[in-house]
């Protein structure tokens, strides 16, 4: 293979290294791309080390820059092991999930951990086979690993109910200003652009004119941190006469489904409720699944609600609810309205459930094999209709969001009723202090900037919180402690160009990358 194009007298061990990544074959080049994936992992939070993916990128893009078109399989296996790395790591924390009853499901945990951080990873060999197979070197092949793994990214995000978990985009949220990016381009976007940025040092084994171009783009990721800064100079609006009040049990999840418990456990909501200022609060959140009793239909619940409420304040909270109008009375994970007088007055059920979690997956052919979903209700949970805006009594309406919901950039809010704020219910008691509850925090911040709406979130151990519409925390209950939040409501920006306009701008910047490899492309002078 003839690599002396890249060749400089300057840069003799650079290319020789560059070489020894070329040449490697079988298991080596597996390994090294492996490696590379888990070092990648440490760019997402709660670690941020999002430096790192300056070094992990293009040793993996050296490496698929030594295959051959035609060997499809090695560019797969290579992507396959480049993304296994990244996933295991970035999903480790669904292990902690299997440990609430491991007398039940431990056996599941290493089935489960691998088993989706394997199936994730397909997406990037598709990725890293596409790219191969059509030949691209050098700051061509950056260009084109950019795009397409942007565009496996969103196949991920929607292929199979989707999981979108962990996209290298989420790097920004340790990047200051860079965040504010995803008003413009979204999460997939910040994918294709901080992979793009990953890649350049390859740049420098190229030519003079990929260096030159490699200077140009790296220059938009300052030009664009320094655009987010200005940005978040913005003094925050308030909405006048509404106070949150965010209560964060820190119930650990061993003792939450407990029947015994429910007493304990509604005493100690009500307890934290009703602390110093409540007669001052419009809007009282408790998180996911607060009690373990269907509290609409509990006349007693609703009686002991009444005087804490004080046909002032609203109460929203995350509740299993069963729909007695549905023949089989299905079961919904919800959010629940009750007035000031505790009569309900609105519903939400969420629609995007947690696979192996809310249902089976596969569950004919799963269940034979003793696997069980963790969540332990009869059945599996119902899908509701989809996104909606909420009334909320004083407060301008809300998009709601129960768990991973908050996830997904797309779908996020009605699309006919655009919502003033978010409220996002959540249960991540589930991962411990492990990097799952970091995350999720950090993708949830990264929705309010996307859609330029404010968020109130509330979490059963945490992280709690209340975020400005750029993503900017009013206040925040640290994870593992118990307390309350109030907080003021931010007030909403107008959309931002993505939530006008989705993945549209995605689609711009993949076909403008693609057309950049495209035109970077050299005649292969590669030797059988």
């Amino acid at each position: 293979m003839d690599t002396s194009y890249q060749k400089s007298p300057a840069q003799p061990r650079l290319t020789r290294l560059a070489d020894t990544l070329r040449n490697l074959r079988g298991w080596k080049r597996c390994l090294v791309a492996f490696v590379a994936g888990l070092a990648a992992a440490l760019a997402l939070p709660p670690t941020g080390v999002w430096p790192v993916l300056g070094l992990a990128v293009p040793v993996v893009l050296l490496v698929l820059e030594g295959i051959e078109p035609c060997q499809r399989r090695a560019s797969l296996t290579v992507g396959w092991a480049f993304g296994f790395g990244y996933f295991l790591v970035a999903l480790h924390w669904i292990g902690f999930a299997f440990l609430v009853d491991a007398k039940t499901y431990l056996w599941m945990m290493p089935f489960a951990v691998a088993g989706l951080a394997g199936a994730m990873a397909l997406y990037w060999a598709g990725a890293a086979l596409v790219v191969t197979a059509l030949g691209l070197r050098g700051l061509s092949l950056v260009s084109g690993f950019a795009a397409w793994l942007a565009v496996a990214e969103w196949l991920r995000g929607r292929l199979f109910t989707g999981f979108p978990w962990a996209a290298p985009g989420l790097a920004v949220d340790g990047m200051g200003g860079l965040a504010q990016t995803a008003s413009l381009i979204g999460m997939t976007g910040l994918t294709l652009m901080v992979v793009l940025w990953a890649g350049l040092p390859l740049a420098l084994l190229g030519p003079r004119r990929d260096k030159w171009l490699a200077a140009v783009l790296a220059l938009l990721l300052p030009l664009g941190w320094l655009w987010g800064e200005i940005r978040l100079q913005q003094a925050m609006d308030i909405v006048p006469g509404v106070k949150l009040r965010i209560v964060q049990p820190n119930i650990p999840q061993q003792q939450k489904w407990r029947e015994d418990n429910a007493r304990s456990i509604f005493d100690e909501l009500k307890t934290q409720s009703s602390q110093s200022g409540l007669e001052t609060v419009t809007h009282l959140i408790w998180p996911e699944t607060a009690v373990p009793f269907l509290i609409d239909e509990s006349e007693v619940a609703r009686t002991e609600l009444r005087p804490l409420l004080g046909g002032r304040t609203l109460l929203i909270t995350g509740s299993i609810r069963r729909d007695s109008t549905d023949a089989e009375s299905a079961i919904h994970n919800s959010i629940i309205v009750f007035d000031g007088e505790a009569s309900v007055i609105a519903r939400y059920d969420k629609w995007r459930l947690v696979p192996g979690g809310e249902f089976l997956p596969f569950r004919r052919l799963l269940e034979p094999l003793g696997f069980r979903k963790v969540v332990t209700v009869p059945g599996s949970f119902t899908a509701g209709a989809g996104p909606m805006t909420m009334a909320a009594g004083t407060a301008p309406g809300f998009g709601a969001l129960i768990c991973y919901e908050a996830i997904f950039p797309q779908d996020l809010v009605s699309a006919v009723d655009r919502p003033q704020w978010l409220v996002n219910v959540t249960n991540d008691g589930w991962f411990g202090h492990s990097t799952g509850p970091h995350q999720h925090l950090a993708q949830a911040r990264l929705r309010t900037i996307e859609q330029g709406l404010p968020m109130a979130r509330a979490a059963n151990t945490g992280i709690s919180a209340v975020i400005d519409p750029l993503g900017r925390f009013v206040s925040i209950l640290p994870l593992g402690e118990k307390g309350i939040a109030d907080s003021a409501l931010p007030r909403a920006l107008p959309p931002p160009p993505y939530a006008r306009f989705g993945d549209w701008c995605l689609l711009v910047l993949v076909l403008c990358a693609a057309a950049l490899a495209i035109v970077l492309k050299r005649p292969s002078a590669r030797k059988g």
